[in-house]
């Protein structure tokens, strides 16, 4: 069954489901979970030939990481201006080559990062393990040998993530289309586990958890680092060997710090308990190095839309939606061996690449520690412009071509380059996508490679990649990549960037399901989310406090029928509402987004296997928002509070941190089951002897190996059996 974008209904029958005077969400909720079950037989559908040659997500989700030598930033001073100039031109190229592309099929995929740990039972130790590199190789190796390419069955792909104790994985080649293919999402999520777990040493575990609770106390790292050893990362804990070995990821580091003129100043509250010393409440949780936010997992989703208008209006919408999901999904209580005063990664990370000047943070105009006035002057805006957010933040503009929408919701301060604007008008990109590139592009690029900076702006796209990239928000817009000779065509995407990752796959699959659902029920009612910005950034800011999923408010569009002619609704208005009833409806006039996914799903003639399965990941999420079970983030908190040798004084001792990292690789591997976290789902254990296909050789054996074979066998029969 194909996962359409659009209902054969019409408008108005579009609307009246989703319209304030039509049935109740009680009504809608009934009726979708009785009608959802019935539908067509959906078999998986053989990889299709794009499938087959399209390569790993990477490809057409992220990128590759350049390997050429990475300049420092005072080597790029005198190659900004050329860099963001040439940047807009390869895009303005961009849309001259692919404005006009279209995309008939669905194509989506996830990446997931993993966190590699050495425990040592013994003394109840929990180290990073910095064998990220070495394993990465190995797994590359495996896929190699013994991944199938022949498009049946699952595979993965590995690549390189911030630090040394970090893996993404991904499917290799992208889920299609079908209903099918959502079904496949967790099996393929459990292979990469299975795999990666079979690459590890007995004292190693590979966890999805974002954020390791010990990381920057003491020694955290196996081998052990010196600290003193950071002339890259300048930090008080963080050494230079905790970076992956590659060029780029050394170069931001280094020029985020040296751009910004100190190191990074990263700081959450601490959460207050009985015995937590006053002066620590004072400071919070202090960080200085991009390691402790770039070297957080997280979960993402890519999706490519139909269109350029589809790729934008999904962007929006999307958008409106990451707080929730954020929320939802937080796991990350602990920061710094301390019990943090919120429940996710985000402002941690943003603040670990703010590499904005003093005055462009707002703050008194200061010496800069690391660059001239002279120097200063070469960076855009001259480093004195003000620039409201992180480059690591929320969106700042709606991207859809709708100047309604661009008049009442894009109510922030989105600062753009001017320059960059009037080339982009010129030409002849419309308002909208010209005030979005030119917002990215009043940031400078942070790494230039050596012998990449003259380039042919038609055929290559290394400048704008190189400020596109390092925007990192909470919804990234993807064009068309340089099409590979031989390569089936990539279109326009969206990359949902907002969630947390799980501390299992199958909590992993569900999110990811419910975002792909999510974006087609968007498109299949011309469903219609926009809030003002504002509101979009102040319910991230609420999704960071303890339990926002099921305690918190968060600002939302009171009425999500499609408008009749005009681009928007007739109705505006927001208020404020609860994950749960964003999620499952509220009084009559808003019906939630579950129900309109069992309503979607019911249009397509959902086959009984796969509706089934999406109705327990989404009566997980409902529970989870309900409060009936718990995030990763409430869960783990209780699993501190109640150990023994928590002193209730915010501290998160080793033993503790041991403790607990043991108990949520025994939930994710199916050796343990929680309740409180998983409802009635019961994780299947994982077994590593079933990672790989094995395939029916037909190379003729060595004579010495016949043989023995054989003779094995022979003496085998000739035995009394018992």
């Amino acid at each position: 069954v194909l996962l359409a974008g659009c209902l054969p209904a019409s408008r108005s029958d579009r609307a009246a489901l989703v319209h304030s005077t039509q049935p109740s969400a009680r009504d809608l909720r009934a009726s979708a979970k009785n009608r959802v079950l019935r539908g067509g037989h959906a078999e998986l559908p053989p990889a299709t030939p794009a499938q087959d040659d399209a390569g790993d997500v990477r490809d057409w989700a992220e990128g590759k990481l350049a390997l050429h030598r990475s300049l420092t930033l005072v080597e790029s001073l005198p190659h900004l201006r050329y860099v963001r100039t040439h940047g807009v031109l390869q895009f303005i190229s961009i849309m001259r080559r692919t404005q006009k592309d279209t995309s008939d099929e669905l194509l989506w995929g996830d990446e997931i990062e993993y966190i590699l740990v050495h425990m040592d039972a013994e003394r109840r130790a929990t180290r990073l393990s910095l064998r990220a590199p070495e394993i990465l190789d190995e797994l590359q190796g495996k896929e190699k040998r013994l991944g199938r390419t022949d498009g049946f069955g699952e595979a993965a792909s590995w690549h390189p993530e911030y630090a040394s104790w970090m893996l993404e994985g991904t499917p290799r080649h992208p889920y299609g289309g079908y209903t099918a293919d959502l079904r496949r999402v967790e099996d393929n999520m459990r292979l990469r586990r299975k795999r990666l777990l079979g690459v590890l040493r007995g004292d190693e575990i590979a966890l999805t958890m974002p954020a390791f609770p010990l990381l920057g106390v003491g020694v955290f790292t196996e081998p052990p680092l010196d600290p003193k050893a950071n002339a890259c990362t300048q930090s008080e804990a963080i050494s230079d060997g905790c970076i992956t070995p590659n060029p780029r990821f050394y170069a931001l580091t280094e020029n985020i710090r040296t751009r910004r003129g100190a190191t990074v100043d990263v700081r959450v509250p601490i959460r207050r308990e009985p015995y937590t010393p006053t002066e620590e409440l004072r400071r919070g949780i202090c960080m200085d190095a991009m390691a402790y936010g770039m070297g957080c997992s997280c979960l993402q989703v890519t999706f490519q839309a139909r269109n350029i208008d589809e790729s934008r209006h999904l962007y929006d919408h999307l958008a409106v939606l990451s707080p929730i999901l954020l929320a939802l999904t937080a796991a990350t209580p602990v920061l710094k061996g301390r019990l943090a005063d919120t429940d996710v990664r985000w402002a941690t990370i943003s603040g670990s690449v703010d590499d904005r000047t003093p005055e462009e943070r707002g703050e008194p105009a200061a010496d800069h520690a690391t660059l001239s006035a002279a120097q200063r002057e070469l960076l855009a805006g001259g480093g004195a412009v003000r620039l409201p957010k992180s480059r690591y933040d929320s969106i700042s503009r709606y991207l859809a071509n709708c100047d309604g929408c661009h008049r009442k919701y894009n109510d922030i301060d989105a600062p753009v380059d001017d320059e960059a604007l009037a080339m982009l008008r010129k030409a002849g990109i419309d308002e909208a996508l010209a005030r979005h590139v030119a917002h990215l592009f009043v940031r400078d690029p942070l790494v230039i490679h050596e012998g990449r900076v003259a380039l042919d702006d038609e055929h290559e796209t290394d400048h704008f990649e190189n400020l596109q990239s390092t925007n990192w928000q909470t919804v990234r817009w993807k064009p068309p990549p340089k099409r590979k000779p031989g390569a089936p065509h990539v279109g326009w995407r969206v990359e949902f960037r907002s969630m947390e990752v799980q501390l299992t796959d199958f909590e992993n699959a569900a999110f990811t399901v419910f975002v792909v659902l999510v974006s087609r029920v968007i498109l299949a009612f011309d469903l219609n989310l926009y809030i003002p910005l504002s509101k979009v950034d102040e319910n991230m800011q609420r999704a960071h406090a303890r339990n926002a999923a099921a305690e918190g408010k968060f600002f939302f569009r009171k009425h999500m029928a499609p408008p009749s002619g005009a681009c928007l609704g007739h109705a505006d208005d927001c208020e404020e509402m609860s994950a749960l009833e964003i999620l499952d409806g509220k009084a009559d006039y808003f019906p939630g987004l579950i129900p309109l996914i069992f309503a979607y799903l019911d249009s397509i003639d959902c086959d009984p296997d796969t509706a089934e399965q999406m109705r327990v990941y989404l009566d997980f999420i409902r529970k989870r928002a309900s409060g009936e079970i718990l995030t990763a983030a409430q869960w783990m908190r209780s699993l501190i509070y109640r150990h023994a040798e928590y002193r209730h004084d915010s501290v998160v001792p080793e033993s503790v941190a041991h403790d607990l990292l043991r108990a949520i690789a025994e939930v994710a591997e199916g050796k343990r089951h929680e309740p409180r976290l998983l409802g009635e789902h019961r994780v299947a254990p994982l077994r590593t002897d079933d990672a790989w296909y094995v395939p029916l050789k037909h190379s003729r054996m060595s004579v010495e190996q016949r043989e023995a074979l054989l003779a094995a066998y022979a003496l085998r029969r000739s035995q009394p059996t018992q």
